[in-house]
């Protein structure tokens, strides 16, 4: 099985049947028993709206097991979901982890996937599987440049010969540009909204690039702060571009960063091939084009960018003696 553990949404895929499963990372617990209700979608829709003896939660922030007894129990949920409930030879499992993390929260992942009933746990930094999954020659000894945007964390990295040759992780992704309009609407509309209806505006209006047919505008219903009432404003896509400004130029500058420290040879096949954008962040409208305006390098998304990590892991799987090299790379952090 390979597992593309996210902070928004996890998938698993199976050798031989592909992707089975994509389900938001999310839990809802009843409290009094710490059983849990709902795994998944089902808990996705109870955030924010839960009565005070259950908690809906989300067990990865930053890409990393925030909440490890809640991370065992969806791992759990999801294996086997999976096998139709079946008990099952234990599975040999690869996950997708953020090329960032540090060997404890690396030790974290793997102890939840071996206590959730796996055999053998293999652990795969997630531009590499990216990459692998977007379909990029990572065999080559040619320069290939992927930035994989998640919910928690973006990942930058230069690969050639299977192997990460730079990396960069910031842990600023889907989630803080979600963060960054309630911030926003709070300030400038005095309207607070939550958690769901921040990432529904991020989707219907929001883009990283101006561009002619993307000015729309939205309805949003949330609290009003002065009058303590429900009420409801209209926005424009421009005002959303603008409060996703700052967390967007953390991600440019994360990609100028490894651009700078990548070495030569690299960086011509890079201008040749250009840069793959893959994750739920790469969905953005005009990301690709913000990138190019800002590296003058072509940008292009992953024909399916929210899949690329887990089909990575699976094509791992299945060529498993051709690609084991990827496991033991370790990319040279800043």
């Amino acid at each position: 099985m390979g597992i593309d553990l996210g902070t928004a949404n996890t998938l698993v895929y199976v050798s031989g049947k592909g992707i089975v499963l994509q389900e938001p990372s999310v839990v809802a617990i009843d409290q009094d028993d710490k059983l849990p209700l709902a795994v998944g979608s089902e808990a996705k829709n109870m955030l924010g709206r839960t009565p005070g003896n259950v908690v809906a939660l989300r067990p990865l922030r930053d890409g990393v097991i925030a909440d490890f007894d809640t991370a065992e129990m969806m791992l759990k949920h999801f294996i086997r979901q999976v096998h139709e409930g079946q008990a099952l030879v234990s599975p040999r499992i690869v996950i997708g982890i953020p090329s960032g993390v540090t060997g404890v929260e690396r030790r974290a992942v793997m102890d939840a996937a071996l206590q959730a009933g796996a055999r053998d746990v293999r652990l795969i930094d997630e531009p590499v599987a990216a990459a692998i999954g977007a379909g990029l020659p990572v065999a080559d000894p040619t320069g290939n440049m992927i930035i994989d945007i998640g919910g928690g964390t973006t990942e930058v990295a230069v690969m050639s010969l299977q192997g990460i040759v730079l990396s960069e992780s910031v842990r600023v992704a889907g989630d803080e540009l979600s963060e960054s309009i309630a911030q926003y609407m709070k300030k400038v509309h005095n309207l607070i909204i939550g958690e769901r209806t921040s990432e529904e505006i991020k989707i219907k209006v929001g883009s990283a690039y101006p561009s002619e047919e993307d000015e729309t505008t939205m309805d949003v219903r949330g609290l009003h702060m002065l009058s303590g009432l429900p009420r409801t404003v209209t926005i424009k896509s421009a005002e959303i571009r603008e409060s996703m400004s700052e967390p967007l130029a953390v991600i440019v500058e994360a990609v100028k960063r490894t651009l700078e420290r990548t070495p030569p040879e690299l960086a011509a096949d890079i201008i040749d091939r250009g840069i793959m954008l893959a994750g739920g962040g790469a969905l953005l409208k005009g990301l690709d084009t913000l990138i190019s305006h800002e590296t003058g390098i072509v940008t292009h998304v992953a024909a399916d960018p929210l899949s690329c990590v887990v089909l990575g892991t699976g094509r791992v799987l299945e060529n498993f003696k051709q690609l084991e090299r990827v496991f033991r790379t370790r990319s040279n952090p800043l």
